[in-house]
């Protein structure tokens, strides 16, 4: 099983991201025998503007939004723009050379395969 833990206990930000407005995306994350899929809706994100990381077993997923909405005058204004932020840390059961990812809808999937030690191996009787 995967050790998934997502770096809330301080909730410090990145350096790198200290004065932006930064949004936790939500997330959903499932296995199968072979791999793990995370999946981030990250809506106003397009492909050229993601960036995934992996470095020392830290997932770090960042995506610019781009404002579109600089120049209205809003009679009534509910919604904020920021960009998306989120780290996880995960176990060394994951085969960092293997990993992919695609965006499709505001949707971003992140393939993270098994290292071949980690799955399950069905044993013969000699």
């Amino acid at each position: 099983m995967i050790d998934v833990k997502e770096n809330v206990e301080t909730k410090v930000v990145e350096p790198d991201f200290e004065n932006e407005v930064l949004i936790t995306p939500l997330v959903n994350i499932y296995e199968t025998e072979n791999d793990f899929t995370l999946v981030a809706d990250m809506p106003g994100v397009s492909k050229s503007n993601i960036n995934i990381k992996y470095e020392d077993s830290f997932l770090t997923i960042y995506g610019r939004v781009e404002n579109t909405n600089i120049n209205k005058k809003y009679v009534l204004k509910e919604t904020s723009c920021g960009n998306y932020f989120r780290k996880f840390k995960l176990s060394n059961s994951i085969d960092s050379d293997k990993i992919e990812a695609s965006m499709e809808n505001g949707q971003l999937s992140v393939l993270l395969p098994k290292n071949d030690r980690v799955k399950a191996k069905t044993i013969s009787i000699k």
